[in-house]
């Protein structure tokens, strides 16, 4: 699939050089990147974590990623911390997932409502703006999670939610459920979607996201760093601690796409990363790409590709070299 059409949904352009967006058919507008914080308290402390938090801000960044499994839930106690010393709360945009917790596993309504309530206590926040289902539960019938999650929105204590670990037919599945019972669908889907991994988006779940309206959050959205330019030969590797899971894409292919990138990044001043988020920044449906940052000025580039305009022939080029 090559397109290279902007997203659906309204677009914000009262805050800063950014344009917001809206996510699905919520009324969340976020900023076009998300800080992801699967790092905050495994490589980041809390300074750094801060210092990473402090320069997202900075550019205007307001949409924030986590999970309750992420450090075993660390990384939402340092999120909450961070927020609170701040006091900026109200300017976020907090979306976390459950599901795969030690404490917590899977998506029984009792043990989801358990999650969700802990998660809010290590966030130090009244409501969770997006939750995500962290998993596909098959040995749960969606009616019980759907109802569950329900209730929480009724209560207050989230105002919408997504999939993250879902199927085309399986998302089909749970639209129909939520009919069934009568209670508010999905609105988002965060997934595997970079340059170097396409396949499984651009497939159904292109489709399915389009036609059930679903803001996606394309997460591995820098293929794990590997389209960062920063590993270009086998000795690269040993110097991350992602190093082993960036080797697969040092191939023929994964070497084509970054002399691409190079090629791009070039003509407009620009980083081979920024290139890369602008990409799937035109890419259907797409709201916000979710990027980790282990040091502060790597926020630099991901805010640079939210002012990032491809043209059509440097977007073709880079759908022809991934394809």
């Amino acid at each position: 699939m090559s397109i290279d059409t902007a997203p659906t949904g309204s677009i914000d352009t009262t805050r800063g050089a950014a344009r917001f967006r809206t996510i699905g058919a919520s009324d969340l507008r976020v900023y076009p990147i998300a800080m992801s914080g699967n790092v905050f308290g495994w490589t980041g402390d809390d300074a750094t974590t801060n210092r990473i938090l402090d320069a997202y801000a900075a550019h205007g960044g307001n949409f924030i990623d986590t999970a309750d499994s992420y450090a075993a839930g660390r990384s939402e106690t340092m999120i909450g911390n961070w927020m609170k010393s701040r006091r900026n709360r109200s300017s976020m945009i907090v979306a976390t997932k459950v599901g795969k917790n030690a404490e917590n596993p899977g998506l029984r309504a009792r043990v989801l409502t358990r999650a969700v309530n802990a998660s809010l206590d290590r966030l130090g926040v009244q409501h969770i703006d997006l939750l995500y289902l962290h998993i596909d539960d098959t040995e749960v019938d969606f009616e019980e999670t759907l109802l569950a999650v329900d209730e929480l929105i009724r209560a207050g204590k989230v105002r919408f939610f997504g999939g993250s670990d879902h199927t085309g037919n399986r998302l089909i599945e749970a639209r129909i459920a939520s009919a069934m019972v009568g209670v508010a669908p999905m609105v988002a889907l965060q997934n595997h979607y970079n340059l170097m991994h396409r396949s499984e988006y651009e497939g159904d779940l292109a489709l399915v996201a389009a036609q059930q309206r679903l803001g996606v959050m394309p997460r591995f959205a820098l293929a794990s760093g590997f389209l960062t330019g920063k590993y270009r030969q086998k000795s690269d590797l040993s110097t991350n601690r992602r190093g082993a899971e960036v080797a697969r894409y040092l191939s023929r292919r994964g070497l084509r796409i970054l002399s691409t990138l190079d090629s791009v990044a070039k003509a407009h001043d620009s980083s081979v990363a920024s290139v890369a988020l602008a990409w799937l920044l035109v890419k259907p449906n797409v709201v916000a790409p979710v990027v980790s940052a282990s040091r502060p000025e790597q926020v630099d580039d991901f805010a640079a590709a939210t002012r990032l305009q491809l043209s059509r022939q440097q977007v073709s080029e880079l759908d022809r070299m991934s394809s």
